[in-house]
């Protein structure tokens, strides 16, 4: 963390001006714009500046204004990662997490919560490993962090992709990371635990996967009946989301079947899933990032070492046919699996497999906001959203790499509170009129 960067806890009306905002509704870029907030972390305002209220420096009764002075970057929507394990560290199994004493393990996730913050992450999603104490400890300032939704663990069945149980029955996670689920009751209790522990999502494997040591990526995980079973008892206790590790083809269309409200990763997606997706209004997390990582075989397993390779190509082929589709597609990253602290390096993935710049943004943003059931909020600089906002140097519509470098966020702004500020020296303060 740089001597610039800051972590204030308390709100500020702001003014950011000769900027270029792209607002994340997908509309064309404004050159020369202001976005205005309150002090109650509101914006009031987010256009060209020819319109712009006027602000006086005149002295009275009005609250100071923070005025940033962009000098021609580009400000845009704090950014969503839909798909993370902050608990982890990147490559670190889940069962290492038990080689540390536990404060330092809540101390090492509360370094990769501010990472993803400053990385330009305002809104995160945990799809397991995370207590829900972490949400907590970010809403009420304990800790600086992404705004969490989390599923805090994984129901999944015996031998699948959540079974981290060796041969002899130890479980590597202590049972932290997952509920082992066989029938469709043991489904629904699986469920209720979850919701006791603080979900706010449910978090399924519907496939196997890369990284388990018991199956296959296009093995089936839960049964259709029995997803059903998740998504009912997740409707009958408050509508809670289900989003569903799914990357062969057979489970992802059970899992669409089955009702859940996102497909992550979605490596074997086919044209009959791509239509029921469609149908169904089913979001899609491809986590790029973990697939694009280099696959090095000295590092994994031979297991995971063939699965990762054999499955690389097909990756890439599938979810270039999604977003030509137009597929509705949320951005998540896996990490741990990807590296944390990098999290918009995805929007590059993305773009390389066929999606224009303006629709990564897009994706990242106001899609990401829809699917955590946020865009009444978040997701866009539109007037009454709050204020989450961030600056980078470069214009993303022409190298939408530089989003992926954090050293390129030069400021956040989380719920109208400046979390990051490497323009320090140049902010003003004035006063409204």
């Amino acid at each position: 963390m740089t001597d610039a960067t800051t972590h204030a806890t308390a709100r500020t009306a702001l003014r950011v001006h000769h900027a270029r905002l792209i607002d994340g509704t997908g509309s064309s870029p404004v050159d020369d714009a202001v976005v205005t907030a309150d002090a109650e972390g509101t914006i009031t305002y987010a256009g060209p500046a020819a319109t712009a209220p006027p602000v006086s420096s005149a002295p009275g009764d009005a609250a100071p204004v923070r005025e940033i002075d962009a000098s021609g970057r580009t400000v845009l929507p704090g950014f969503f990662d839909c798909h993370v394990h902050l608990a982890y560290a990147h490559r670190a199994h889940p069962g290492r997490r038990g080689e540390l004493d536990p404060v330092l393990v809540t101390f090492d996730t509360a370094t990769r919560l501010r990472q993803t913050l400053e990385a330009g992450i305002t809104t995160a999603r945990d799809l397991g490993g995370l207590s829900a104490g972490f949400r907590t400890a970010v809403q009420t300032g304990r800790i600086v962090g992404p705004r969490l939704h989390t599923a805090v663990a994984i129901i999944g069945h015996t031998g699948g992709h959540s079974d981290f149980r060796l041969p002899d029955g130890t479980d590597l996670t202590g049972g932290e990371m997952a509920h082992l689920a066989d029938t469709v009751d043991e489904s629904r209790l699986a469920v209720r635990k979850v919701l006791r522990a603080g979900a706010d999502v449910i978090k399924i494997c519907a496939t196997g996967g890369m990284a388990s040591p018991y199956d296959q990526p296009e093995d089936e995980g839960l049964m259709e009946e029995e997803i059903r079973a998740v998504v009912d008892e997740a409707r009958r206790h408050g509508g809670k989301p289900v989003a569903a590790h799914a990357q062969g083809t057979a489970g992802i269309l059970n899992a669409i079947r089955g009702g859940v409200t996102s497909i992550e990763h979605g490596y074997g997606l086919d044209e009959r899933a791509l239509d029921l997706a469609g149908e169904r209004g089913v979001f899609v997390v491809p986590t790029l990032s973990a697939a694009f990582t280099p696959i090095d075989k000295a590092t994994m397993p031979d297991y995971q070492y063939e699965k990762k390779t054999r499955w690389s190509g097909i990756t890439k082929k599938n979810i270039s046919r999604a977003i030509e589709r137009g597929a509705r597609i949320a951005l998540g990253t896996d990490a741990a699996i990807a590296p944390h602290g990098v999290n918009l390096k995805e929007l590059g993935h993305l773009v390389e497999l066929g999606m224009d710049p303006m629709s990564a943004i897009v994706a990242g943003t106001r899609t990401s906001a829809e699917l955590l059931g946020l865009a009444d909020r978040l997701g866009t600089l539109t007037v009454g959203r709050t204020a989450d906002l961030i600056l980078c140097d470069g214009d993303p519509l022409t190298d939408i790499g530089v989003l992926g470098d954090p050293s390129n966020i030069v400021c956040v702004v989380q719920d109208g509170v400046i979390r990051k500020d490497l323009l320090l020296p140049t902010a003003t303060a004035v006063r409204q009129p």
